[in-house]
Protein backbone atom coordinates (compact mmCIF):
# COMPACT_ATOMS: atom_id res chain seq x y z
CA UNK A 1 0.00 0.00 0.00
CA UNK A 2 1.09 3.14 -0.66
CA UNK A 3 -0.95 5.88 0.43
CA UNK A 4 -1.45 9.29 -1.40
CA UNK A 5 0.86 12.14 -0.59
CA UNK A 6 0.09 15.56 -1.22
CA UNK A 7 3.47 17.89 -1.70
CA UNK A 8 2.47 21.38 -1.49
CA UNK A 9 5.05 23.75 -3.15
CA UNK A 10 4.62 27.68 -2.11
CA UNK A 11 5.60 29.66 -5.25
CA UNK A 12 5.39 33.33 -5.48
CA UNK A 13 7.74 35.18 -8.38
CA UNK A 14 9.98 32.21 -8.68
CA UNK A 15 9.46 30.25 -11.78
CA UNK A 16 12.53 28.53 -11.79
CA UNK A 17 12.69 27.16 -8.98
CA UNK A 18 9.34 25.97 -8.59
CA UNK A 19 10.29 24.09 -11.88
CA UNK A 20 13.23 22.78 -10.96
CA UNK A 21 11.66 21.19 -7.90
CA UNK A 22 9.29 20.01 -9.86
CA UNK A 23 11.63 18.47 -12.35
CA UNK A 24 12.92 16.94 -9.01
CA UNK A 25 9.96 15.54 -8.04
CA UNK A 26 9.15 13.62 -11.59
CA UNK A 27 12.17 11.62 -10.26
CA UNK A 28 10.87 10.18 -7.16
CA UNK A 29 10.29 6.58 -7.02
CA UNK A 30 7.70 7.09 -4.81
CA UNK A 31 4.09 6.09 -6.71
CA UNK A 32 1.49 8.01 -5.25
CA UNK A 33 1.70 11.65 -4.77
CA UNK A 34 0.58 14.61 -6.35
CA UNK A 35 1.99 18.32 -6.27
CA UNK A 36 -0.26 21.12 -5.25
CA UNK A 37 1.31 24.48 -6.52
CA UNK A 38 0.04 27.35 -4.24
CA UNK A 39 0.74 30.50 -6.33
CA UNK A 40 0.97 33.14 -3.44
CA UNK A 41 -0.02 36.24 -5.43
CA UNK A 42 2.90 36.11 -7.77
CA UNK A 43 2.87 39.25 -10.60
CA UNK A 44 5.07 37.58 -13.01
CA UNK A 45 2.34 35.27 -14.55
CA UNK A 46 4.47 32.09 -13.00
CA UNK A 47 1.78 30.26 -11.50
CA UNK A 48 -0.42 29.97 -14.60
CA UNK A 49 3.35 29.20 -16.95
CA UNK A 50 4.19 26.41 -14.21
CA UNK A 51 0.67 24.74 -14.85
CA UNK A 52 0.84 25.12 -18.27
CA UNK A 53 4.48 23.46 -18.50
CA UNK A 54 3.24 20.69 -15.88
CA UNK A 55 -0.45 20.14 -16.34
CA UNK A 56 -0.35 17.27 -14.19
CA UNK A 57 0.34 19.89 -11.03
CA UNK A 58 -2.93 20.74 -9.00
CA UNK A 59 -2.77 24.83 -8.78
CA UNK A 60 -4.51 26.93 -6.29
CA UNK A 61 -4.45 30.59 -7.30
CA UNK A 62 -4.67 33.26 -4.60
CA UNK A 63 -4.75 36.74 -5.29
CA UNK A 64 -2.28 38.06 -2.92
CA UNK A 65 0.77 37.09 -1.35
CA UNK A 66 -0.83 35.75 2.01
CA UNK A 67 2.28 34.47 3.86
CA UNK A 68 4.42 31.16 3.98
CA UNK A 69 1.97 30.01 6.86
CA UNK A 70 -1.38 30.65 5.30
CA UNK A 71 -0.63 29.69 1.53
CA UNK A 72 0.74 26.56 3.18
CA UNK A 73 -2.68 26.11 4.55
CA UNK A 74 -4.53 26.69 1.36
CA UNK A 75 -2.15 23.24 0.49
CA UNK A 76 -2.94 21.54 3.67
CA UNK A 77 -7.44 22.19 3.09
CA UNK A 78 -6.78 21.05 -0.05
CA UNK A 79 -5.22 17.43 1.30
CA UNK A 80 -7.81 17.53 3.87
CA UNK A 81 -10.69 17.86 1.41
CA UNK A 82 -9.84 15.41 -1.04
CA UNK A 83 -8.78 12.90 1.67
CA UNK A 84 -4.86 12.16 0.96
CA UNK A 85 -3.96 10.20 4.36
CA UNK A 86 -0.49 12.66 4.20
CA UNK A 87 0.51 16.21 3.02
CA UNK A 88 3.91 17.47 3.20
CA UNK A 89 5.38 21.25 2.98
CA UNK A 90 8.48 21.22 1.11
CA UNK A 91 10.22 24.49 0.03
CA UNK A 92 10.16 25.31 -3.73
CA UNK A 93 13.90 25.90 -3.62
CA UNK A 94 15.17 22.19 -2.84
CA UNK A 95 16.44 18.99 -5.00
CA UNK A 96 15.43 15.86 -3.60
CA UNK A 97 16.73 12.20 -4.23
CA UNK A 98 14.70 9.95 -5.46
CA UNK A 99 13.87 7.82 -2.74
CA UNK A 100 13.52 10.75 -0.42
CA UNK A 101 9.43 10.51 -0.09
CA UNK A 102 9.46 6.80 -0.05
CA UNK A 103 11.98 6.35 3.39
CA UNK A 104 9.71 8.95 4.76
CA UNK A 105 6.02 7.66 4.32
CA UNK A 106 7.39 3.90 4.60
CA UNK A 107 8.48 4.81 8.12
CA UNK A 108 5.67 6.65 9.08
CA UNK A 109 3.50 3.80 8.13
CA UNK A 110 5.70 1.66 10.56
CA UNK A 111 5.97 3.53 13.36
CA UNK A 112 2.34 5.39 14.87
CA UNK A 113 3.70 7.24 17.65
CA UNK A 114 5.55 9.32 14.77
CA UNK A 115 3.42 12.67 13.82
CA UNK A 116 5.38 14.39 11.38
CA UNK A 117 9.03 13.65 9.98
CA UNK A 118 11.43 15.25 7.92
CA UNK A 119 14.92 14.43 5.41
CA UNK A 120 17.87 15.27 5.99
CA UNK A 121 18.59 18.50 4.47
CA UNK A 122 21.92 19.71 2.88
CA UNK A 123 22.65 22.99 1.28
CA UNK A 124 22.26 22.43 -2.64
CA UNK A 125 25.97 25.04 -3.65
CA UNK A 126 27.78 22.39 -1.01
CA UNK A 127 25.71 19.15 -0.61
CA UNK A 128 28.75 17.99 1.68
CA UNK A 129 26.94 20.72 3.93
CA UNK A 130 24.34 20.43 6.25
CA UNK A 131 21.36 22.59 6.15
CA UNK A 132 18.88 20.63 8.68
CA UNK A 133 20.45 17.91 10.31
CA UNK A 134 18.00 17.58 13.49
CA UNK A 135 16.27 20.33 15.06
CA UNK A 136 16.47 21.02 18.74
CA UNK A 137 15.44 23.58 21.67
CA UNK A 138 16.65 24.86 24.37
CA UNK A 139 13.77 25.83 26.67
CA UNK A 140 15.74 27.67 29.79
CA UNK A 141 16.84 29.44 27.24
CA UNK A 142 14.50 30.06 24.73
CA UNK A 143 16.47 29.00 22.03
CA UNK A 144 15.97 26.51 18.47
CA UNK A 145 18.69 25.55 16.55
CA UNK A 146 19.24 22.85 14.11
CA UNK A 147 22.39 21.19 15.25
CA UNK A 148 25.84 20.92 12.24
CA UNK A 149 24.32 23.97 10.74
CA UNK A 150 27.12 24.84 7.88
CA UNK A 151 29.07 21.81 9.01
CA UNK A 152 29.28 18.12 7.17
CA UNK A 153 27.29 15.57 8.62
CA UNK A 154 28.44 14.65 11.65
CA UNK A 155 27.45 10.83 13.26
CA UNK A 156 24.25 12.12 14.70
CA UNK A 157 23.49 12.62 11.66
CA UNK A 158 23.60 9.27 10.31
CA UNK A 159 20.98 8.47 12.96
CA UNK A 160 17.25 8.23 13.44
CA UNK A 161 16.51 11.14 15.71
CA UNK A 162 13.46 12.10 18.13
CA UNK A 163 13.76 15.89 17.56
CA UNK A 164 12.01 18.76 19.43
CA UNK A 165 11.11 20.72 16.12
CA UNK A 166 10.83 20.35 12.28
CA UNK A 167 11.28 23.17 9.97
CA UNK A 168 8.98 24.08 7.41
CA UNK A 169 11.75 23.52 4.49
CA UNK A 170 10.24 19.60 4.93
CA UNK A 171 7.86 18.92 7.11
CA UNK A 172 5.66 15.37 6.48
CA UNK A 173 2.59 15.00 8.31
CA UNK A 174 -0.57 13.51 8.11
CA UNK A 175 -3.84 15.06 7.82
CA UNK A 176 -5.95 12.83 10.32
CA UNK A 177 -2.88 14.59 12.74
CA UNK A 178 -3.83 18.53 11.10
CA UNK A 179 -7.18 17.53 11.82
CA UNK A 180 -6.65 16.63 15.57
CA UNK A 181 -3.99 19.73 16.12
CA UNK A 182 -4.67 22.61 13.34
CA UNK A 183 -2.90 24.20 10.51
CA UNK A 184 -0.25 26.73 10.61
CA UNK A 185 -1.23 29.88 12.96
CA UNK A 186 -1.65 32.15 10.02
CA UNK A 187 -0.72 35.44 11.89
CA UNK A 188 3.09 34.29 12.41
CA UNK A 189 3.04 35.15 8.48
CA UNK A 190 7.04 33.65 8.17
CA UNK A 191 9.24 32.03 10.43
CA UNK A 192 8.18 29.69 14.01
CA UNK A 193 5.09 29.11 12.40
CA UNK A 194 6.65 25.70 11.87
CA UNK A 195 8.30 24.95 15.46
CA UNK A 196 4.70 25.98 16.79
CA UNK A 197 2.99 23.36 14.75
CA UNK A 198 5.25 20.89 15.78
CA UNK A 199 5.22 21.64 19.84
CA UNK A 200 1.04 21.32 19.30
CA UNK A 201 2.20 17.85 17.49
CA UNK A 202 3.96 17.13 20.41
CA UNK A 203 2.09 18.04 22.85
CA UNK A 204 -0.86 15.36 21.82
CA UNK A 205 2.05 12.67 22.55
CA UNK A 206 3.18 12.11 19.16
CA UNK A 207 6.93 12.32 18.27
CA UNK A 208 8.97 14.10 15.75
CA UNK A 209 11.47 12.22 13.65
CA UNK A 210 14.53 13.11 11.77
CA UNK A 211 15.35 10.68 9.38
CA UNK A 212 18.94 10.41 8.39
CA UNK A 213 18.16 7.99 4.84
CA UNK A 214 16.02 10.56 3.06
CA UNK A 215 18.15 13.58 1.66
CA UNK A 216 17.19 17.12 0.05
CA UNK A 217 19.27 20.05 -0.79
CA UNK A 218 18.35 23.33 -0.26
CA UNK A 219 19.50 26.48 -2.05
CA UNK A 220 18.47 28.55 1.05
CA UNK A 221 17.73 32.07 1.17
CA UNK A 222 16.04 32.74 -1.98
CA UNK A 223 13.09 34.32 -0.28
CA UNK A 224 14.03 36.50 1.73
CA UNK A 225 17.77 37.71 0.36
CA UNK A 226 18.45 40.24 -2.63
CA UNK A 227 20.85 38.79 -5.39
CA UNK A 228 22.90 42.62 -4.86
CA UNK A 229 23.83 43.66 -1.64
CA UNK A 230 22.51 46.88 -0.87
CA UNK A 231 22.91 49.60 1.88
CA UNK A 232 21.28 47.56 4.40
CA UNK A 233 22.93 43.63 3.53
CA UNK A 234 21.42 41.43 1.42
CA UNK A 235 18.08 40.29 3.61
CA UNK A 236 15.32 42.49 4.09
CA UNK A 237 14.87 44.65 7.45
CA UNK A 238 11.17 43.33 7.11
CA UNK A 239 12.97 40.11 7.67
CA UNK A 240 14.31 40.41 11.04
CA UNK A 241 11.02 42.47 12.32
CA UNK A 242 9.00 38.79 11.52
CA UNK A 243 12.25 36.98 13.34
CA UNK A 244 12.03 39.07 16.58
CA UNK A 245 7.98 39.59 17.14
CA UNK A 246 7.32 35.87 16.07
CA UNK A 247 10.20 33.96 18.29
CA UNK A 248 8.56 36.77 21.17
CA UNK A 249 5.53 35.20 20.43
CA UNK A 250 6.71 31.69 20.60
CA UNK A 251 7.96 32.25 23.63
CA UNK A 252 5.07 33.76 24.84
CA UNK A 253 2.99 30.63 23.77
CA UNK A 254 5.02 27.62 24.84
CA UNK A 255 7.63 29.31 27.61
CA UNK A 256 7.09 27.76 31.06
CA UNK A 257 6.85 30.46 33.98
CA UNK A 258 10.17 29.01 35.88
CA UNK A 259 12.23 29.64 32.31
CA UNK A 260 11.38 32.85 31.79
CA UNK A 261 13.93 34.48 33.97
CA UNK A 262 16.83 32.69 31.71
CA UNK A 263 15.02 32.96 28.48
CA UNK A 264 14.83 37.11 29.20
CA UNK A 265 18.65 37.31 29.54
CA UNK A 266 19.36 35.08 26.51
CA UNK A 267 16.42 37.77 24.65
CA UNK A 268 18.34 40.52 26.03
CA UNK A 269 21.72 39.58 25.18
CA UNK A 270 21.09 38.35 21.56
CA UNK A 271 18.94 41.40 20.72
CA UNK A 272 21.35 44.10 22.24
CA UNK A 273 23.69 42.56 20.62
CA UNK A 274 22.00 42.76 16.78
CA UNK A 275 21.63 46.10 17.91
CA UNK A 276 25.17 47.30 18.45
CA UNK A 277 26.04 44.97 14.63
CA UNK A 278 23.33 47.47 13.07
CA UNK A 279 24.15 50.71 14.68
CA UNK A 280 27.85 50.16 14.23
CA UNK A 281 27.33 49.17 10.28
CA UNK A 282 24.26 51.79 9.78
CA UNK A 283 21.98 49.60 8.99
CA UNK A 284 19.63 51.76 10.70
CA UNK A 285 16.20 50.12 8.43
CA UNK A 286 17.47 46.69 9.77
CA UNK A 287 17.46 48.38 13.37
CA UNK A 288 13.88 50.11 13.18
CA UNK A 289 12.75 46.78 11.99
CA UNK A 290 14.37 44.95 15.01
CA UNK A 291 13.16 47.50 17.78
CA UNK A 292 9.67 47.68 16.16
CA UNK A 293 9.38 43.74 16.14
CA UNK A 294 10.38 43.22 19.75
CA UNK A 295 8.21 45.98 20.59
CA UNK A 296 5.00 44.45 18.77
CA UNK A 297 6.38 41.00 20.23
CA UNK A 298 6.17 41.60 23.53
CA UNK A 299 2.77 43.85 23.21
CA UNK A 300 0.54 41.30 20.91
CA UNK A 301 -0.37 37.94 20.97
CA UNK A 302 -1.05 35.90 17.88
CA UNK A 303 -4.21 35.05 16.94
Amino acid sequence: MHPKVGIILLNWNSYDHSSNCIQSLQQCDYPNFEIILVDNGSMDGSGNLLKANFPHINLIASATNEGFAAGNNRGFEYAIQHDFPYAMMLNNDVFVEPDFLSKLVEYMESHPSVGAIQPKIFFNHDRAKIWNGGSYYLPWLGWPYSKRYQLKAGALQSQFQVVDWITGCAFLTKTSILKEVGLLNEAFFIYYEDADLSFRIRSKGYQLLFHPQSVIYHIAGSSNKTKVKGKEGYASPFVHYLNSRNHIWFLKIWTKWYQWPTTFLTLFSYYLSNMLYFALRRRIGKLKSLLRGISHGFKSIPN
